[in-house]
């Protein structure tokens, strides 16, 4: 069984949706946990397995400045060789914020282990089903 963290930052309530709908199917695995940004620790990103990390595009198409860009900080030299998926809303824009997101994660080492998952707005049905069907996939 791996060791699933799933590590958000909310400001609307879709992502955390979206980090719900991950946990929902992974939620019997003794391993596994949802935290918000504020409760997560650099200990959990290095007890993980998979870490599943979400946060909404802000402002200019960034993330949030003052939570997850400080534990991204935080945690950067923790990245290397972790597989991660990254996970986001948005409501305008492109999803640039994502891209670059996920070239900060390739650059600190990371493992993308699957495609991002980005929501315009609040998660469709098929994006939170892709969603449910990667946290049973990991667990």
């Amino acid at each position: 069984m791996n060791k699933i963290n799933i590590i958000y930052w909310s400001g609307s309530g879709n992502t955390e949706t979206m980090a719900e709908s991950v946990y929902s199917t992974c939620k019997d695995n003794a391993h596994s946990k949802l935290l918000s940004v504020d409760k997560a620790s650099i200990e959990n990103i290095n007890e993980a397995d998979i870490l599943f990390l979400g946060c909404p595009s802000m402002g200019d198409e960034q993330l949030e400045e003052s939570e997850m860009e400080p534990f991204m900080e935080t945690i950067s030299s923790s990245i290397k060789d972790k597989k991660i998926i990254l996970f986001g809303s948005y409501g305008w824009g492109d999803g640039q914020w994502m891209k670059d997101w996920e070239e900060r994660i390739k650059s600190l080492g990371g493992i993308l282990i699957e495609d991002s998952i980005i929501s315009n707005y609040e998660p469709s049905e098929s994006e939170t089903d892709l969603l449910k069907s990667l946290g049973k996939k990991y667990a």
